[in-house]
Parts: C-alpha cells; structure tokens; sequence
C-alpha cells in the first residue's frame, strides 16, 4: 500500500455539526475504497495567506492514509464535487507502507508530545511559585518600609 496525506480546507462558516460530517464523509470514502486511515488531524480555523474562493479563513484537515493509488482518484474527484470544500492538495509519502506500524509510530509520537507537555508545565508552575515567592517577599519588606518596620 502506498502511504498518502491530504490536507483540505473546509468551509469556515459551516456549522460544527457540518464540519464533522465532511471529516467523517471523506474518512468512510477512504475505507469504503479499501484505504486505511493512519491519522486525522483536525487544525481547526486558521487564517489563509491569501484568499481562496472569497474566504480568509479555512477549517484544516489533514488525513494520513495507505491505499491503492485508485483511491486518489475517487478522492479527488469527491474533492471537487463537495462545495463545502475549498482547497486540497495529496502528497504521496511513500511508495510501499504498513499502515499498523504507521498507527504506532505516530500514536507514540502523540504519547511522547503529551509528556513533554506535561513536563514544560511542571517547569513553568516552577518557574511561577519562585516568582510568586519572590514577588511576595518583595511586597512584604515595601510594607515593612511604609510601616516603618526596619
């Protein structure tokens, strides 16, 4: 199988409802054509570099699959047929994948992201105790001062 990924940009004055069911068309697409879906990473509304279709803004997706090189076909044409979508654009990774050992590798991927998020804001709730401690103390001996503690 040959390992692909899609990234399209969605409409962004759809309803959640409607959003989520050009997610979920475009995924059954791939697996009703005998495709495995790897990954689908929704980005969300981020502002365009330029105007597509009269929008300035685009829902992300971005779908990792395997499949035969007949299911980008289909896809595309879908593509073009759904006028909730406006921009899309298929990059093929690789000529020969396993599509389990891709569900793993990037599962442990997402595994090792949230740990290191984790520890940044182990770190940063740190960081803000020394500086709340040392803002404290600082407010402390003004007051001492004003009272004319010594």
């Amino acid at each position: 199988m040959r390992y692909y990924e899609t990234l399209y940009l969605i409409n962004p004055n759809l309803a959640d409802e409607d959003t989520i069911d050009v997610v979920t068309k475009f995924n059954d697409l791939v697996e009703k054509n005998k495709g495995v879906i790897v990954k689908v990473d929704e980005w969300g509304k981020k502002t365009l570099a330029y105007a597509v279709k009269k929008f300035d803004k685009g829902y992300y997706v971005l779908l990792s699959y395997c499949g035969e090189p007949d299911l980008i076909t289909v896809l595309k044409r879908e593509f073009k047929l759904d006028e909730r979508i406006l921009k899309y654009q298929t990059v093929k990774l690789s000529d020969s994948a396993d599509p389990e050992a891709l569900k793993q590798k990037s599962e442990a991927v997402q595994e090792e992201v949230g740990e290191q998020a984790k520890e940044k804001e182990g770190e940063e709730a740190k960081e803000n105790d020394v500086e709340e401690a040392e803002t404290s103390s600082e407010a402390i001996s003004e007051k001492e001062g004003e009272n004319g503690v010594q």
